[in-house]
């Protein structure tokens, strides 16, 4: 009888076993499907056959009562000249787009998305890549039209927070935290930052000196070829300021200030 009664253990162990294997092969398939798809859908929005939604979602990051007073002023038509902007910069490149970006302003976000880690390993980076695509999953309120793209708006009082972190942004996911200021003052300046980060989501890499903040030549010159090189007029938006010499470059102001370059427009599909 023991001896039946352990092979029966044997068997139903080996079992245990077989299906766990089979359940992990299963998830790892949909997972690897998942990715596939998600590879042809992001291939297929570059080749811009149709505008692409943004819902952008307010976040109080501080919790201050001056942020949260600015978020509920906030409307669509703070973010119409964005919306231009891309018109018109595609305009250049001939997208054949009226509006190639449009965005939709979402409902406040209560909670604050995941940081990415500070000079963290391949490894932390992937696992918070990874917790942010969950955050994203589900703090992501309805909108009008279902956004391919999903910023998350983390607004700072700037008296509190003079200085903003860097934000960040993944292509994969097409899902960004956005670091802004939570004032009126600063609302074109945010523009700037918004439409950066945007950018990002569409595979456009940074093109500027990581040690030194100055726009990388020739990327990261909205006018390459002006003679005399310096001052640039504008700044490439993906440089993020205005080349006045070798050693100096400005914020811009306003998205009226910054262009998209030629290598910004290849890689998100603009340019051939």
């Amino acid at each position: 009888m023991r001896l039946v009664d352990n092979a029966d253990n044997i068997h139903k162990t080996y079992g245990d076993k077989s299906m766990w294997k089979k359940l992990r092969i299963f998830v790892l398939l949909i997972i690897l499907a998942t990715v596939i798809q998600q590879t042809f859908l992001d291939k297929a929005d570059l080749e811009w056959k149709h505008d692409l939604y943004v819902a952008v979602y307010p976040i109080n990051a501080d919790g201050s009562s001056e942020v949260a007073s600015y978020i509920k002023t906030l409307t669509r038509d703070d973010f119409e000249p964005l919306v231009e902007y891309y018109a018109e910069e595609g305009a250049r490149y001939n997208v054949g787009l009226r509006h190639p970006i449009e965005v939709q302003l979402g409902v406040a976000v209560d909670e604050v998305p995941p940081a990415p880690p500070n000079g963290g390993s391949i490894m932390s980076t992937m696992l918070w890549s990874l917790k942010f695509r969950a955050f994203a999953w589900s703090n992501s309120p309805k909108v009008l039209v279902k956004p391919d793209i999903r910023l998350y708006l983390l607004y700072h009082n700037p008296a509190t927070s003079p200085r903003l972190s860097h934000s960040t942004a993944l292509n994969k996911g097409r899902i960004g935290r956005v670091n802004l200021f939570g004032d009126q003052n600063y609302a074109n300046q945010n523009l700037v930052i918004l439409g950066h980060e945007l950018l990002h989501t569409l595979t456009a890499t940074d093109k500027y000196d990581l040690e030194t903040n100055l726009p990388a030549y020739p990327d990261g010159f909205a006018e390459p070829d002006k003679s005399p090189r310096y001052p640039q007029d504008f700044a490439e938006l993906m440089a993020g300021r205005v080349p006045m010499s070798e050693t100096k470059a400005e914020i811009p102001k306003s998205l009226s200030q910054t262009l998209i370059g030629a290598k910004t427009a290849k890689e998100i599909g603009w340019l051939k």
